[in-house]
């Protein structure tokens, strides 16, 4: 029997804690106003994150947001490699997928955390 996979995710600009596990920025672009110390990361992953030109057509808004995460899910299928690495890291330990959105229910990390949890 395999451990339950935990993984889940947290605004970069909320101050890491012991429950987070593995950290990790999945953002393509570096998140303003945070240093990498403040940061605390493990691992900065631009592979798993939106393509530019998705991100930029989504622009955060939330009637694009059902729309942007079918794009976002196609794209993760081309990422199975990385996919996998990630899967395999949160049976083993707690991952928090690390994002600079500021909604917390519309963003690429929650999508993310959802496809790692349905492999």
């Amino acid at each position: 029997m395999s451990k339950k996979n935990t993984v889940q995710t947290k605004r970069i600009y909320e101050d890491a804690s012991a429950h987070d596990g593995y950290r990790i920025l999945v953002d393509r672009l570096w998140p303003r106003g945070i240093s990498k110390e403040a940061a605390q990361l493990d691992e900065w992953n631009k592979t798993v994150a939106p393509s530019s030109t998705l991100r930029k057509w989504f622009a955060h808004r939330e009637d694009r947001f059902k729309e942007f995460e079918a794009r976002y899910r196609d794209e993760l299928k081309l990422q199975t490699e990385e996919l996998d690495n990630l899967k395999q890291r949160s049976a083993k330990q707690p991952i928090t997928l690390l994002y600079a959105a500021k909604n917390p229910k519309t963003n690429h990390a929650i999508v993310l955390a959802q496809v790692l949890r349905e492999l």
